[in-house]
C-alpha cells in the first residue's frame, strides 16, 4: 500500500497479480480437456493480468477513485455507499459494494489485507 501526501491522504493499493495468474494456470489444463473453454478461461486471465498491471484503487477522504496511468476513470464517493463486501475470505476473489443507484463488482486485482483495511477504514459497514 503506497502513501501519497497532499492537503489529504490518498492511499493506492499494490497490485496483485494472484487471481489472473491462477486462473491462466487453470486453463492449461482445460485446454486439453475443452480447448474453447480454456482458451477463454486463459484470455480472461489475461486481461485481467492487464488490468492489474494498469490500473490503480486509489482510497481518498472522500471518495473511491479507479485510475489508469494517473488518470482518473471513475469516482465513487463514500457518502453514496450503502454496503461493501469482499467475497470468499479464504481466497479473497470478488469486491462488492452498492451505492443508492447501483452495484459494483471488482475482481481482486489488489492487495486484498490492503482493501479491507482501507475499506474498514474510510467507509465502515452499516450493520
Amino acid at each position: 500500500m503506497t502513501t501519497t501526501t497532499a492537503s489529504t491522504q490518498t492511499l493506492v493499493l499494490s497490485p496483485s497479480y494472484n487471481l489472473p495468474i491462477a486462473l491462466v494456470v487453470f486453463a492449461v489444463p482445460l485446454l486439453l480437456v475443452k480447448i474453447w473453454v480454456g482458451v477463454v478461461l486463459a484470455l480472461f486471465g489475461l486481461f485481467l493480468l492487464f488490468q492489474a498491471a494498469t490500473l490503480r484503487l486509489c482510497f481518498t477522504e472522500t471518495a473511491l477513485d479507479i485510475e489508469r496511468g494517473g488518470t482518473l476513470i471513475r469516482r465513487f464517493p463514500y457518502q453514496d455507499w450503502q454496503h461493501w463486501r469482499i467475497f470468499w475470505s479464504p481466497v479473497p476473489i470478488l469486491f462488492y459494494f452498492k451505492e443508492v443507484n447501483s452495484i459494483h463488482f471488482l475482481p481482486i486485482l489488489f492487495d486484498p489485507k490492503a482493501l479491507q483495511i482501507c475499506l474498514e477504514t474510510r467507509c465502515p459497514r452499516i450493520s
